[in-house]
């Protein structure tokens, strides 16, 4: 008795310690009242929100395994004869850049071991990023007032494209020189001004000696310096924003149900690093990525066989190859449509899609309220449709990219297979969006049959008269909240009388968005309780 006494006194007196630290802490730094505020933020529990934070791990590894990289890589393009460890290259001539990239495989003690984990962690930060895209397009958490957050999410993710490619083409081995010519092509494929750039960037006709210097302070600086500044935007916004969530029982776009930051959300985040930096270790360790000196120094006159970006590019790679070899000539200038059209116009049309969907989106709903419920792929059909679609496409074209290698294992003829990825390019995203709605409009029916008839059981029973029939039970109330609990709008109102070609137009796309769907049974008192939970927050004003 004495001893609980005692001890609940000693929790008194830290507790009053801890007050009084905080209290003095807050005269001092009124920011103190910010941090205790984001303590208690609620973070949604869902898996599919760690996939953001798996992109941030990855490139806090990234950060502090190319900080390790950078005390032993010499970016410079000087020759010189090579006399280090491997053997086979031994008394070739190589760029500083090169013979440096193997003394610090084999040696610096961890060395190799330290650009493997580099290499494997910016395949799964640019990875991560791309899923993480792919979870905020399909549960529309782009909508408002996220609209800002996602186009510094396609950001991110071109930079995070730009100092892959960087990263790739700095040891100067004959497979990123392969690479840097290719790029080369692409730069000089933009009409009048091509070869204007391209003078500059290299500082002259390829390969030039000046671009793996600007690349080294392109990939070291500046880069990282844009994407720790926008990370640091996107995480602002979301704790500003508040996340997305998915809609359970007491769950509304009016409140915010999780775990607080600490200790729960922080014990999570801090294993799921941990794990990260486990994993990319032990990948590292064990599986081999980018041997460069089983490819040799850059030359000039040489191509690398089996030469394959990584994946994120591949898709670039793969357009090259299937585009037919179209050129012309006007007013004295060659035309490079075979390199111009998938290299520059495919990636920009690419990006511009990205950047201007949620807007797209907006303006065929004409929704302008606030969303903060996740939608259900399949109540979203034709936007599900079309993010299956883009993904096949971008999948064919990453096949693309590999059809030598293909046509080689597989004993094909590379002209046949380039035809058949010609015509699946362009088949393969169409039957892709049938199909994926149709599955969504499915999956919508099944939930009605749910509603209606209640799940089985598995048991079946025979009547007096020798019927077969199914058992079914009622659903459970969370099931049933989230099958009824949706927000789905309605197709525009056709137009009256004589109106501008813009607003049929968005009509008509209004009509092809939504008109398409499964309505869920529902009593008049549950059509009024779906409107008040799936209604927008309210305002200061408005209260």
């Amino acid at each position: 008795m004495l001893f609980r006494k005692r001890k609940e006194r000693v929790k008194g007196k830290a507790r009053e310690a801890a007050l009084t630290g905080f209290t003095a802490l807050d005269r001092r730094l009124p920011a103190a009242e910010a941090g205790k505020a984001l303590m208690r933020k609620a973070f949604p529990d869902h898996w599919s929100y760690l996939l953001g934070e798996l992109a941030l791990y990855s490139f806090a590894v990234l950060l502090v395994t190319g900080c390790y990289l950078t005390l032993f890589f010499d970016p410079s393009t000087t020759q010189t004869a090579y006399d280090g460890a491997y053997a086979p290259l031994r008394g070739l001539r190589m760029s500083q850049a090169y013979a440096s990239t193997l003394d610090l495989s084999f040696g610096v003690r961890g060395g190799l071991l330290i650009r493997q984990v580099h290499h494997w962690a910016a395949l799964v930060f640019v990875a991560a990023i791309a899923v993480h895209m792919l979870r905020v397009f399909f549960t529309g958490a782009f909508r408002r007032p996220r609209e800002g957050n996602w186009t510094v999410g396609v950001t991110l993710f071109l930079l995070a494209l730009l100092e892959g490619f960087c990263g790739y083409s700095l040891p100067d081995d004959l497979l990123s020189g392969t690479g840097l010519r290719t790029a080369n092509t692409i730069v000089m494929s933009i009409p009048v001004v091509g070869t204007y750039l391209s003078s500059f960037v290299w500082r002259g006709p390829f390969p030039g000696a000046a671009l793996i210097p600007r690349l080294y302070i392109v990939h070291v600086l500046f880069v990282p310096g844009a994407l720790v500044a926008l990370v640091a935007v996107h995480l602002f916004l979301v704790v500003y924003l508040k996340h997305t969530q998915w809609n359970l029982p007491g769950r509304t776009n009016r409140n915010v149900v999780g775990q607080p930051m600490f200790p729960q959300f922080t014990a999570k985040s801090t294993g799921l690093f941990l794990m990260v930096f486990g994993a990319l270790t032990v990948l590292s360790a064990l599986a081999q990525v980018n041997p460069v000196w089983n490819y040799g120094p850059f030359r000039a006159d040489q191509v690398a066989t089996d030469a394959q970006p990584d994946w994120y590019v591949g898709f670039l790679e793969g357009a090259l190859r299937i585009m037919p070899p179209w050129e012309n000539v006007v007013a004295g200038h060659t035309l490079m449509w075979n390199v111009l059209l998938p290299t520059v116009v495919l990636p920009g049309l690419l990006f511009l899609v990205l950047y201007a969907y949620p807007f797209f989106e907006k303006w065929v709903t004409g929704d302008a309220s606030e969303h903060h419920l996740c939608d259900r792929p399949r109540d979203r059909p034709t936007r599900t449709a079309l993010g299956v679609a883009a993904v096949v496409f971008y999948a064919v074209l990453l096949a693309a990219g590999g059809n030598d290698v293909i046509a080689y294992s597989f004993r094909l003829s590379v002209n046949a297979l380039t035809w058949a990825l010609r015509v699946a390019v362009i088949v393969g995203p169409v039957v892709a969006f049938l199909a994926a709605k149709r599955i969504c409009l499915a999956l919508q029916a099944r939930d009605r049959r749910l509603l209606t008839k209640g799940e089985e059981t598995g048991e079946v029973t025979q009547n007096v008269y020798g019927g077969l029939g199914e058992g079914h039970r009622a659903l459970s109330p969370q099931l049933r909240y989230r099958l009824l609990v949706r927000e789905l709008p309605r197709p525009l109102p056709p137009p009256e009388g004589r109106v501008p070609r813009r607003q049929r137009l968005r009509v008509a796309l209004s009509s092809w968005y939504y008109r398409d769907r499964v309505d869920m049974p529902t009593t008049q008192d549950e059509r009024a309780q779906i409107e008040r939970r799936t209604a927008e927050p309210v305002t200061e004003s408005e209260e």
